[in-house]
């Protein structure tokens, strides 16, 4: 270090010290204290530049006055050094190590300073005394020292106030101008302030947001009186030039970070100090990052004049100058949105009030401070204060474009060579152009490369600068100083910036920042200084960093290198920051930008930056980076919102992680939106660079975003958007002119849309040339951007050239009449457009698809293969839409010309226009001339009657005319046309249901029936006879609604006599013409006059009246909620003879002449004949009167009265129709409302069904009920349910019950009967012996049954089972009563074994829950006596469950006859004993009874007692008990009986005692049959003694059942050696015993000598494939086997084919259960070579069954005499089903259920079942079928006459196909439900579907079978 230059005598003598002191001794010298100042001033004497800059950096804003133009400089350096000591230790800190950093200081001096002063503990002495006297301290002021003011008289002695005013303001801004200057406009030095230096300003790109809108809600489009447009660029002499004045007085510009706003403001008051700003005469500028740190409130003049510069004197004064001229006053306000305190919109105190600085800045925009005043805010964008006024203006700040780039590069390097240099890296650097966007980045990027270019080839920059981390990294590099170590200073920065950043804080004080980090950051320019103030004249210094950015990048400098931050918090500050939530927020985050710099730093590239400064080892630093990867990894993989996708992609591109790119652009979805926030440049760059690494395409929507005009610069070469869509007012000609640019170079680019824009004729010329060479375009979208006729017809031009566009928007854009008609020439003439739809602003244009247009260049091939015809092109359709466009005669005209030359019209819409009579008439006529495919729409086009009447002549030679739909009301004209013949047949080929819904289609195609439908048009009788005219000459009319007219009865009489003139109808729609009764009778003649007249369908009150044909108008029934059928579906499809005519008359009066006047009338019509009737009321004359009239109805088949009340005495009336008149069938008759009359043909069976329900009958009504009734021949049913007959009305009933000649049965339920009623019923039973069973139920239920037999039996049944669970008996022979929950009393049992005694016949008896006790039931069984036969007695009780066997068997002990079974069930809590008379004594059984008298007890006494009843016990039966040692023993005496032939005890336990007892009893019981065991817990010790004592002398054993024993290897073996001896055995049941393929094998051999073996059960035994071989060996030697399961015992093929081929030789099987086993196709194709023919039953649901073993199966089953139940379910068979042609006879049950079916099978599959007459449940559940399957069932569901179970869940089947099945159901009777539940029906369509078939079941779970009507 060089040495310094020693002092002279001058200056000892100017520092007032030795000049010998300083020659004798220099070293003790320096070491004084007071010394070093000589040493330190000599030193900065030699640079006073250096000096100054550090007095400027340390001393803002201060003025030195007279000390800085002192003549001496070592004076001047003395004064200066002066002013730094006097800031306090901190500062003077700072400046030594500044002074020891910068300069070339002697060591041994640098050593004196540091140690004295450069440390917080060093001494802070006075500085030097020049000798002179000291001048007092210079007060720190933000502004100017004030001029010293002359002395003398006042002013206002000498002038007036108004001139002193003038003369005081003027002074005042002057100064303000001086102290601008002195701010903004001096030159610091360059290497001083490296990132703050001097240089020309370049402005960035401005344009305007909005003129007036609110800031709270969403970016508009709304302008106020500023005439700048939203989205235009704006320079910045428009700002403030003279029409600036008649806009908005608020303006703010809003800007990203670094954009340059601060820098703006500065520039701003530069200029205005100059005085190019001559339009304001004052200007004050403000940060709010310093006004936050005001905390005492304030008013506007301590504002303008403490905070920023005071006047002179009299500052009232000034103030009041300054608002008398506000106009000319501009306060600009930096950073809006770092404002801390929130304002209020409204009004508050009064203006004068002090408030804090945004309360202040609130009443300026409002205009209640300083009315007049020009405002001027900066802020980011995001949520601002309410208190900015809407008529606000925005500006929005983009930065730098392409050529602000040079211009600022250019600028910024002083020598021609550099700044060629650094032109180049940017134009071949384009990550690095785009970066440089930003002007911060920008300046960055410069002094990077002012650093780097010496050094560096032509190119290289891409890889020290890819990223803005590595910039800023460069950046730190390039300024540290050489020689110097920075490593800790450079951590101290990011300390500070981190704490500081943490707590909100971007602005510090000498005493926040350590002296040496504050010298680095001085000397590298990294930190900026100023004045700030605190409060009214309360100022001081403040630093902070010179762009918050720099700060945020020390701060994640900080957190990646600190040892002190743990991984976690590192990993906590990976976030991003949604753009949303500022619009809910305060102020902005100052921890933004950390998480970029973050993953910037995590790059491999900044690795050995990290590791210089922590000096921990690359792997410490690399494991940091790797967890913000990961950090980032996580976050790539969520679904995030727009903003923080950006946020995403930048942090991403930062890393420079290729994997973590990919990841990224795989994880973003295809629609990628981005709403309401403003997006620049570089966001869009960050998020291309993404999409690089991505394969897939992607959709791309801004819509409301602020754009950057250069915006869409950034896609160029992106060839990942599929889907681009801009929607703002902010896009302009500039907008387009870069999109234009980047257009052609997306390669997958098919769909554009640009709506809601600001483009003119400029922009639109760019797009027109950009977009043919975009040839893969599909769909363009220019909706909303205000375009001009011409512009409209360039873009037309440009479609012939995008031979892939489909699509063409131009909604919402200016069009006029003229250019619509050049654009309809244009879709005449131009090859591939087929839509042109116009309908006020909406212009949508839609082209052929690249199909089509290369189909109809080639030629549709012909199918017939006929060349002339192929080579032919097919023809071009097209569709014009031009609705509401104001079209009129000339108009239509015009298009008229152009159609002869254009192709094929598919429809054409004019609705909306101006066409009148003439218009239309024109169209109609070219229309009849011209075919129309489909619809021709003329509504609202002002057409009157006249015209339509010459519209109808002008379309009677229209022979493809389907509809015409005429509402003068309405102002409704559309015009349907059906295609011609060829089209017709393509549209049959594409049918959804080609073959099911067209039931049995002609071959021909049917002429076209038009319906013409005259709705609401004024008709009178008058216009008649020209319309029937008019209608005559059209041929083949199909339909004619003429409702909603006037036409009267006249007209209705007139119209009757055109009837036949008008050919065959199909319907006639005559509703509301105001006709009468009498009208509507005479309409009922056309039945016979006019034949095509079928149906008469008459609302009298709703005025509806349709006539209808054979076909079904599905407009006129859109009501029913059935769906429609073809024409003779019910005939063809069926099996209805024909048709019958129907009269349907709803909602009138009828009186009695009124019904002899209907009935007549309909005498005359032929059959058959249906009356449907609905009466507001009917008397009984009038009842009677059409009683009456019915015999004389011969041609009648079903009257039916609706929501008609009837009389009480309705019942009887109608009950002698069966008797009047023999044809009657059925009558039913509900709760006097609703009336059914069936009548039956003379080929029908006979046999009638009567039914009152809910009519209120009593005990008053039944005489005479049962005596009308007993006069009929035949009545199979009766049912009088729900109605009030009671116990005496009961009684009543059964006592005329043998007299009513009933066949079937007698439904009585819901009648409020009590048990006497039951009693009664048993007394009756004697005297009525055709009664076969009877139910009873008093419960909740309430239900009560009696069935009846053809004629009389011997034997009764009396049931209390549930209806139809089987008994003992066979059921031909016993038939039963059920009476359940009769709560009987002790006092009845007499009764109730009365009439079972008398009632002999009986033979069986069920009483559930009745509440007998164990006395009532043993009083029963002692009372019942009968001369001879069986009687079997259930009880159901709950006493029963907890009683245990003594006691049940003592109560058996008491019955009066011999018991002969005895079957007991604990969990089922019920007790069945058989009993037969007379009772016999049986010898053998003496002896056993005299063996229990040895000991007189209690139990022997029982034991003799139940001997005596028992002797003839037959059957033994103990189901879920538990036997205790007592009962054992009892149990042991039965089983020693010798009548026993069965014993079942099935789950039962049985106590250890009690199992030696059970195994002495069966050792005794040498004749039994049948022994079940079954889930009985005996243990494997036990089991196997009991089984062991029961195989003893069991030869004549013919069952065993041993299912879920415990068969161990001792009990195995004992049960083999048993098998073995046992040749009579028929059935042998093991399954769930773990068997196993060993124990198989033992098995196996043991079953050689059952010869006579019929049935053998080994399912769920796990017996494997060789268990099958061995089962397989011994088929053939058990020749009467007829039923074998082995279910789920893990056989493969490899098993499943030898038993396959064993199975061949059972030649009497008829069951075969082989389910739940993988057997696979192999077995499947074995068993179908060799089905036994006597097969039954044949079980293989999942058994991985393919299409091909089906199939094969099916064909081997086909035509099978013997089958009756097969399951397939849970195979995968793809579709196929066995096809059976030849059928299946006895079929009962098929399960299909999971086996893939879908509706390509279900015609083979219906057609099967069609030949399975005994079909009676269909199991189709969890399989494909949809409507056209549901069609196929609807088909051959009434031809399956046995079937009662369908069952459809889980399927495809929509509402649609639901409704056929229901169709479908009113022809098959004897179905009782079909599931639906988990189809594609909604609930509300199932609801409908439900209420009217209640057979169709939708719920989770099934309800009760419903039992068909009438059955």
């Amino acid at each position: 270090m060089p040495e310094m230059e020693p002092l002279t005598q001058r200056d000892c003598a100017l520092l007032g010290i030795s000049y010998g002191q300083l020659l004798m001794d220099p070293i003790s010298f320096q070491m004084d204290t007071k010394n070093q100042w000589v040493c330190l001033v000599r030193l900065l004497s030699n640079d006073p530049e250096w000096l100054s800059a550090k007095v400027k950096f340390f001393l803002p804003n201060t003025d030195l006055g007279s000390r800085n133009e002192a003549p001496d400089p070592t004076k001047r350096v003395l004064l200066q050094l002066r002013e730094l000591h006097a800031q306090g230790p901190a500062t003077w800190q700072a400046f030594i190590h500044c002074v020891c950093m910068e300069l070339e200081v002697p060591l041994e001096l640098e050593v004196l300073l540091l140690s004295t002063w450069g440390h917080e503990g060093g001494e802070f002495p006075s500085p030097l005394e020049t000798g002179e006297e000291r001048e007092p301290e210079p007060q720190l002021s933000y502004g100017l020292k004030r001029p010293h003011q002359s002395c003398g008289s006042s002013p206002l002695l000498k002038q007036s106030r108004k001139q002193y005013l003038a003369e005081l303001a003027k002074r005042y801004l002057q100064l303000l101008r001086t102290s601008a200057q002195q701010r903004y406009g001096g030159k610091l030095p360059g290497p001083g302030q490296p990132l703050a230096f001097h240089q020309a300003y370049i402005p960035t790109v401005l344009q305007w947001g909005r003129a007036t809108a609110s800031f709270n809600m969403q970016e508009g489009a709304s302008t106020g009186t500023l005439k700048a447009e939203d989205g235009t660029e704006v320079s910045l002499q428009d700002l403030f030039n003279a029409r600036a004045d008649k806009g908005p007085r608020v303006t703010v510009l809003l800007g990203k970070a670094g954009m340059g706003k601060t820098t703006l403001t500065h520039w701003l008051c530069q200029r205005w100090a100059n005085g190019q700003l001559d339009c304001f005469q004052a200007l004050f500028l403000f940060e709010f990052r310093q006004l936050n740190l005001i905390t005492s409130v304030l008013t506007l003049p301590q504002l303008l004049f403490d905070v920023y510069l005071s006047p002179e004197a009299d500052s009232d004064a000034v103030f009041q100058y300054l608002e008398e001229n506000a106009r000319g006053v501009l306060l600009i306000f930096d950073g809006l949105e770092e404002a801390l305190h929130p304002c209020s919109s409204g009004d508050g105190a009064s203006p004068e009030a002090p408030g804090p600085a945004l309360a202040l800045f609130s009443g300026l925009c409002r205009g209640t401070l300083l009315p007049g005043c020009r405002i001027m805010a900066t802020s980011r964008p995001g949520k601002l204060p309410d208190c900015l006024p809407t008529e606000a203006a925005t500006i929005h700040m983009w930065g730098f474009d392409g050529p602000r780039v040079e211009k600022y590069v250019g600028c910024f390097f002083s020598t021609q060579p550099l700044k060629e240099a650094a032109l180049t890296e940017l134009r071949v650097n384009l990550r690095l152009r785009s970066m440089c966007a930003v002007p911060a980045l920008c300046r960055v990027a410069c002094l990077c490369l002012r650093h780097l270019l010496p050094g560096l080839s032509p190119g290289q920059s891409a890889a020290l600068l890819p990223t803005v981390t590595q910039n800023y990294m460069q950046m730190v590099l390039a300024l540290s100083p050489l020689g110097y170590r920075a490593t800790s200073s450079l951590l101290g920065l990011g300390e500070v910036a981190l704490e500081a950043l943490e707590a909100g804080k971007v602005i510090f004080s000498a005493k926040d920042i350590p002296p040496s980090v504050m010298a680095f950051g001085a000397a590298l320019g990294l930190l900026t200084s100023f004045c700030v103030c605190t409060g009214p004249r309360q100022q001081q210094i403040g630093y902070a960093f010179t762009h918050l950015s720099l700060q945020q990048f020390f701060a994640a400098l900080h957190l990646m290198v600190s040892p002190s931050v743990e991984k976690d918090e590192l990993t906590r500050h990976v976030t991003l920051n949604s753009r949303w939530v500022l619009r809910t927020k305060a102020r902005l985050g100052l921890l933004d930008h950390v998480p970029t710099f973050l993953a910037g730093l995590a790059s491999c590239a900044c690795r050995p930056f990290l590791n210089h400064l922590t000096q921990r080892g690359e792997a410490w630093v690399g494991s940091r980076q790797a967890e913000v990867i990961r950090a980032l990894k996580k976050l790539a993989t969520r679904r995030l919102t727009g903003p923080k996708v950006i946020e995403l992609c930048h942090c991403v591109g930062e890393t420079q992680e290729p994997e973590l790119a990919s990841l990224t652009a795989r994880s973003l979805p295809y629609h990628l939106p981005f709403h309401n926030f403003l997006l620049t440049y570089t966001d869009l760059a960050a998020l291309t660079n993404i999409l690089e690494h991505r394969d897939a395409p992607i959709h791309l929507a801004f819509e409301g975003c602020p754009l950057e005009p250069c915006f869409p610069e950034a896609l160029a070469g992106c060839g990942q958007v599929e889907n681009l869509s801009f929607k703002s007012r902010r896009c302009g000609d500039a907008f387009a002119e870069a999109l234009s640019r980047s257009l052609p170079t997306m390669s997958s680019l098919k769909k554009l849309g640009l709506a809601g824009s600001k483009i003119t004729a400029r922009g639109i010329q760019h797009l027109v040339q950009a977009l043919p060479r975009c040839p893969y375009l599909e769909e363009v979208s220019f909706q909303d951007n205000q375009l001009k006729d011409q512009e409209v017809l360039k873009i037309v031009e440009v479609l012939p050239s995008l031979p892939w566009l489909r699509k063409l928007d131009l909604s919402q854009n200016n069009v006029s009449v003229s250019t619509l008609l050049c654009l309809t020439k244009a879709a005449v003439t131009c090859p591939t457009i087929r839509m042109l739809q116009v309908r006020k602003t909406d212009l949508i244009v839609l082209l052929s698809p690249p199909a089509e247009a290369s189909a109809e260049l080639r030629g549709s091939p012909d199918p017939q293969g006929n060349a002339s015809q192929s080579r032919e092109p097919q023809r071009r359709s097209l569709t014009l839409r031009l609705q509401e466009c104001q079209l009129t005669i000339s108009d239509v005209e015009m298009l008229i010309a152009q159609l002869p030359e254009g192709p094929y019209l598919d429809e054409v819409d004019l609705s909306g226009n101006q066409l009148e009579n003439e218009g239309c008439l024109l169209v109609a006529e070219a229309a009849s001339q011209r075919h129309i495919a489909r619809k021709l729409d003329l509504s609202d086009n002002g057409l009157s009657v006249a015209g339509m009447h010459r519209v109808l002549s002008a379309l009677s030679t229209c022979r493809t005319l389907a509809d015409l739909h005429v509402s003068l009301k309405h102002k409704t004209v559309v015009l349907t046309f059906a295609p011609e013949l060829e089209e017709q047949e393509v549209t049959q080929e594409r049918a959804v249901f080609p073959d099911s819904l067209m039931l049995r289609m002609p071959s021909k195609l049917p002429q076209c029936s038009p319906r013409v439908r005259l709705v609401h048009c004024g008709l009178r009788a008058e216009h008649l006879e020209e319309l029937c005219v008019s209608l005559g000459g059209s041929c083949c009319l199909g339909h004619l609604d003429l409702s909603g007219n006037a036409l009267g009865d006249q007209g209705a009489a007139q119209l009757v006599r055109w009837l036949p003139r008008l050919g065959t109808l199909q319907s006639l729609n005559l509703s509301e013409n105001g006709l009468s009764l009498d009208t509507v009778f005479s309409l009922a003649q056309c039945f016979s006059t006019v034949r095509w007249v079928l149906h008469l369908d008459v609302s009298f009150k709703s005025q509806s009246v349709i006539l209808r044909g054979d076909r079904r108008a599905r407009d006129l029934s859109a009501g029913e909620p059935l769906p429609e059928f073809p024409a003779g579906a019910q005939s063809s499809g069926f099996g209805r003879p024909c048709t019958p005519r129907s009269f349907c008359l709803r909602e009138c009066r009828l009186e009695p002449l009124s019904l002899a006047s209907l009935c007549e009338t309909l005498e005359k019509c032929p059959g058959p004949l249906e009356i449907k009737l609905s009466c507001v009321v009917l008397s009984d004359q009038s009842l009677d009167t059409l009683l009456w009239h019915l015999p004389r109805l011969p041609q009648l088949s079903l009257l039916q009265l609706s929501q008609t009340p009837l009389p009480t005495q309705s019942p009887v009336l109608l009950a002698r129709l069966f008797t009047l008149c023999p044809r009657v069938q059925k009558v039913d008759l509900r709760s006097l409302h609703e009336v059914t009359v069936n009548f039956r043909s003379n080929k029908e069976q006979k046999g009638g069904c009567c039914g009152f329900t809910g009519c209120g009958l009593s005990q008053d009504h039944m005489e005479t009920l049962c005596k009308s009734l007993r006069t009929c021949e035949d009545l199979s049913q009766l049912d009088l349910s729900a109605n009030q007959l009671g116990d005496d009305g009961l009684r009543c009933l059964l006592k005329w019950l043998p007299q009513v000649p009933i066949s079937a049965s007698l439904n009585l339920s819901g009648n409020s009967v009590s048990p006497e009623s039951a009693l009664c019923l048993m007394e009756t039973l004697s005297s009525c012996l055709r009664v076969r069973e009877a139910t009873m139920n008093l419960g909740s239920e309430q239900s009560f049954w009696i069935h009846f037999s053809q004629q009389e039996e011997t034997e009764k049944t009396l049931s209390s089972v549930p209806l139809g669970e089987p008994f003992a008996l066979p059921v031909n022979e016993a038939v039963g009563t059920q009476l359940t929950e009769c709560i009987f009393r002790p006092e009845h049992m007499t009764r109730l074994a009365a009439g079972l005694s008398q009632a002999w016949q009986l033979t069986e008896l069920a009483l559930m829950r009745c509440c007998l006790s164990l006395g009532d039931l043993a009083v029963l069984l002692s009372l019942v006596k009968r001369p001879r036969g069986l009687l079997s007695l259930r009880v159901e009780e709950r006493w029963m469950g907890r009683a245990g066997l003594l006691t049940l068997h003592r109560v058996c002990a008491q019955a009066s006859g011999n018991v002969t079974e005895i079957s007991v069930s604990e969990t089922q809590q019920q007790l069945c004993i058989q009993l037969r008379f007379p009772r016999q004594e049986n010898p053998e059984a003496v002896a056993l009874r005299l063996a229990h008298c040895d000991l007189d007890t209690h139990h022997s006494l029982l034991t003799r007692q139940l001997m005596d009843t028992c002797t003839w016990l037959q059957r033994l039966s103990l189901s879920q008990v538990n036997i205790c040692t007592a009962g054992s023993q009892l149990l042991q005496s039965l089983l020693s009986l010798s009548e026993l032939r069965q014993f079942r005890l099935a789950s039962s336990r049985v106590s250890p005692e009690g199992q030696a007892h059970l195994a002495s009893g069966l050792s005794h019981c040498h004749r039994l049959e049948e022994l079940d065991l079954s889930n009985s817990q005996l243990g494997e010790g036990k089991g196997s003694l009991v089984l062991k004592r029961a195989r003893e002398d069991k030869y004549w054993l013919k069952k065993l059942d041993l299912s879920h024993f415990p068969l161990g290897v001792s009990t195995l073996a004992v049960l083999t050696e048993a098998l073995s001896h046992m040749t009579l055995l028929r059935s042998l049941c093991l399954s769930r015993n773990d068997i196993g393929d060993i124990g198989c094998y033992h098995l196996s051999q043991a079953l050689r000598a059952a010869t006579s073996l019929e049935e053998l059960g080994l399912s769920h035994n796990q017996i494997g494939d060789m268990g099958a071989q061995h089962i397989a060996a011994i088929l053939p030697t058990l020749p009467e086997l007829r039923k074998i399961d082995l279910s789920a015992n893990g056989i493969s093929p490899t098993g499943g084919v030898q038993l396959a081929e064993s199975l061949a030789l059972c030649k009497h099987l008829e069951e075969l259960m082989l389910g739940y086993n993988p057997l696979g196709d192999l077995t499947a194709l074995g068993l179908a070579q060799g089905l036994p023919q006597h097969l039954r039953v044949l079980h293989l649901q999942s058994s991985r069954l393919g299409p091909k073993g089906a199939l094969s199966l099916g064909q081997a089953l086909d035509g099978c005499p013997h089958l009756e139940e097969i399951s397939l379910a849970e195979n995968s068979l793809a579709g196929q089903v066995p096809h059976l042609c030849r059928g299946l006879p006895l079929l009962r049950q098929i399960d299909l259920v999971s086996c893939e079916i879908d509706n390509q099978a279900a015609k083979p599959l219906a057609a099967g079942l069609a030949l399975c007459p005994a079909l009676e449940e269909i199991l189709l559940s969890w399989n494909l079928l949809g409507d056209e399957a549901a069609a196929e069932l609807a088909q051959v569901l009434p031809r399956m006459n046995r079937l009662k179970r369908l069952d459809l869940e889980k399927n495809r089947i929509t509402a649609y196909g639901a409704g056929l099945l229901a169709e479908g159901l009113a022809h098959g009777s004897g179905i009782q439900v079909i599931r639906l539940w988990n189809n594609h029906i909604p609930p509300d369509a199932a609801h409908r579907l439900q209420s009217h078939e209640p057979r169709l079941d939708f719920a989770f779970f099934p309800n009760q079978p419903q039992a068909p009507r009438g059955s």
